[in-house]
């Protein structure tokens, strides 16, 4: 079974009028609005500059394929002086009780142009932007002094005001990909999460799974799954946040073969011990096909980051090729059916 890509994609392009957005919107978080009756889309953008800032815009929708832009200017950003102020990326949203919780990667210190980087004996090197307002040095927290990527925590009702919470997860940790179960499971929080852990006994960065008793504060991640076909040989992590259905939490997410290619594919966890999977693909449900997947900052990815269940339908938003976004859809039933039948563990 495969994904049905929209014919008009992509659904949203960088826009030349925002400095902001010239360059890149990709890896958007989605949700259904039931109070507005319509879709809401949180995109991360970036233009040319030089420190590549990313931030993200805000779009909405009455049928989840036709997007408008709802303002000219970012919706959420980092400050300079702040934690996050390096950067935003890769948001999720999820609604909890009556409030929309919003997780996402951040940086202290801007990324620059990421997609230059130099390569050493095979490593690749991507560099940081710093200028003399930064603040630096190798008595400052590792997360800052090495520029990795940790993931925090914000809120909102409205999607236009935000209250940021904070940091979920490890300090010393390269971790992203991460998002929370929409309700507690046997009285606590659940969250994904994607970490590189070194000496961890995984051959790969994989997918891992931990509780709380508060939404800030995590015990100490268990490994859920990782990778164990072709096309997910060098590394996988956590696409959309979980829905509840009958059969179990459904949930997309992304592995990456040994040529750098990123797919999509799903899995079925029980619903009373999400530690338990229940159901995976052992083929991709997608995969790079079209010039807007294949030609771009990152050549040859489609990586889920937002899903939405409307009227039996399941709508897939992906970011193409670290450049645009795509939209996939699914009868959501069907595809529910095939995990069942087809790919039981």
């Amino acid at each position: 079974m495969k994904l049905k890509k929209y014919e008009g994609n992509p659904i949203l392009k960088p826009n030349p009028k925002n400095q902001w957005e010239e360059r890149c919107v990709l890896n958007p978080a989605v949700i259904y609005d039931d109070k507005n009756q319509e879709f809401v889309m949180l995109y991360r953008a970036a233009g040319n500059d030089v420190r590549h800032q990313i931030k993200l815009g805000l779009a909405t929708s009455k049928d989840g394929v036709n997007f408008v832009r709802q303002s000219d200017k970012p919706i959420f950003e980092g400050s300079h002086n702040e934690p996050d102020g390096g950067c935003v990326e890769d948001p999720r949203l999820m609604k909890i009780g009556d409030m929309y919780y919003l997780t996402y990667a951040a940086r202290a210190y801007a990324p620059g142009q990421y997609w230059l980087v130099e390569y050493v004996e095979g490593v690749s090197k991507a560099p940081t932007y710093m200028d003399e307002t930064d603040v630096c040095g190798e008595e400052i927290p590792a997360f800052a002094k090495e520029n990795i990527t940790v993931t925090y925590l914000a809120a909102t009702k409205d999607f236009k005001v935000y209250k940021k919470f904070g940091r979920i997860t490890e300090a010393t940790v390269d971790d992203r990909d991460v998002y929370l179960f929409p309700e507690k499971i046997g009285g606590k929080y659940a969250m994904i999460s994607r970490p590189k852990f070194k000496n961890a006994g995984v051959k790969m960065p994989s997918i891992w799974i931990s509780f709380g008793d508060d939404l800030i504060e995590y015990d100490k991640p268990e490994l859920l799954m990782t990778g164990k076909e072709w096309w997910e040989t060098q590394r996988m992590g956590g696409g959309t946040p979980p829905i509840k259905t009958e059969y179990g939490w459904f949930m997309l997410y992304h592995g990456v073969d040994d040529k750098g290619i990123y797919r999509v594919g799903a899995v079925l966890m029980d619903l009373e011990n999400p530690k338990k999977i229940i159901a995976r693909t052992k083929d991709f449900l997608m995969e790079p096909e079209h010039d807007y997947e294949t030609c771009g900052i990152y050549e040859g990815c489609v990586f889920p980051t937002g899903t939405v269940v409307k009227d039996g339908t399941l709508y897939v938003y992906y970011g193409t090729a670290d450049t645009y976004i795509g939209l996939a859809t699914a009868d959501f039933n069907e595809l529910l059916n095939y995990l069942i039948t087809q790919c039981k563990l």
